[in-house]
């Protein structure tokens, strides 16, 4: 089935998905693999090395012919070395989040680049829009990873977002199959972005371990929690259960900062320590139970998204 909006054009694409750039997950042969199946592939730079991201942008080009994403978490440090690298390597697609759009939109688009802003409320996606993004993804707060602090679900936030701008809106946040797919366009946006359900993907560079956690995480085993730092959902376990203690005791910003360290999300997702790891992913990981080649997942949810389109009322 032929299919064509805003999205579609904006970003050269068979199918109006895209798979969420994830820190310790979305490498090049995760991205490449996405786009080579129709939709967009994304690198996720957040645990790069401004040269570690270019090698995977540069692998990423031999592996697909089709468009690909990266995106850049502006909370990181030296982030303009990353936005020097995805200009020199020529990406035609920046993901911009965690960050005011105003510093780097202008910049990118001075390049002819694509740019996308990551946002949780309205409020920031009229700033999105009026910095010159060409689209934002509204982003509720059952998403995996960092969050926004106003806890607003995608079901309420997609809709308020969809009547605040005029510019395509991309759904993200709990959304794992075909079904919820569909359900996020009628509220209004022109595609969605899935992250939980492509961390479960073959191609992803997680650790097994953590995507074994993923697909057999049921609802309510993830929180959001860390709000006084940058707020982030994560799978409940041992290291979780101490931040929740350190919370309950009245614990400062400095004191909730030194008991997170340093590379937390690494030993978690990345290495496969499950028990003191930061176990980043979202509330849609209720809704996985297998890890499958990335053009499975696609194929899935485009198969999915048509039979829900045929048959709205269908109860399975």
């Amino acid at each position: 089935m032929t299919f064509e909006n805003r999205i579609t054009q904006l970003f050269k694409v068979d199918y109006p998905i895209v798979q969420a750039g994830m820190i310790w997950a979305s490498g090049w042969r995760l991205a490449s693999a996405v786009s080579n199946a129709g939709a967009l592939g994304v690198i996720g730079s957040g645990s790069m090395y401004p040269d570690v991201l270019r090698e995977h942008i540069q692998k990423c080009r031999q592996a697909t012919s089709r468009p690909f994403g990266v995106n850049v978490p502006l909370l990181y440090p030296e982030i303009d070395k990353h936005i020097a690298v995805v200009i020199e390597e020529q990406v035609s697609i920046i993901f911009t989040s965690a960050g005011n759009p105003n510093t780097w939109t202008n910049v990118l688009k001075e390049k002819g680049r694509t740019v996308v802003h990551v946002v949780s409320s309205s409020k920031f996606a009229k700033k999105a829009e009026e910095a010159g993004c060409d689209a934002v993804v509204a982003e509720g707060f059952e998403a995996g990873g960092h969050n926004g602090r106003e806890e607003t679900t995608t079901l309420v936030l997609v809709p308020v977002v969809c009547g605040a701008v005029k510019i395509p809106v991309i759904s993200a946040g709990g959304i794992a199959n075909g079904k919820q797919m569909l359900a996020a366009m009628v509220l209004g946006a022109e595609g969605v972005q899935l992250g939980s359900r492509f961390v479960a993907s073959q191609e992803a560079s997680s650790h097994l371990k953590f995507k074994e956690c993923v697909i057999h995480a049921k609802e309510g085993d993830t929180a959001l929690t860390l709000k006084q730092l940058t707020p982030v959902r994560m799978i409940k376990n041992k290291f979780f259960n101490e931040v929740v203690e350190a919370e309950r005791r009245g614990a400062t910003v400095e004191e909730l900062r030194t008991l997170l360290g340093r590379a937390r999300a690494k030993k978690g997702m990345f290495e496969g320590e499950l028990d003191q790891g930061e176990l980043e992913i979202g509330q849609s990981s209720a809704l996985i139970n297998d890890i499958i080649p990335a053009r499975e997942i696609v194929a899935n949810i485009w198969s999915e998204f048509n039979e829900a389109l045929a048959n709205p009322l269908h109860q399975s």
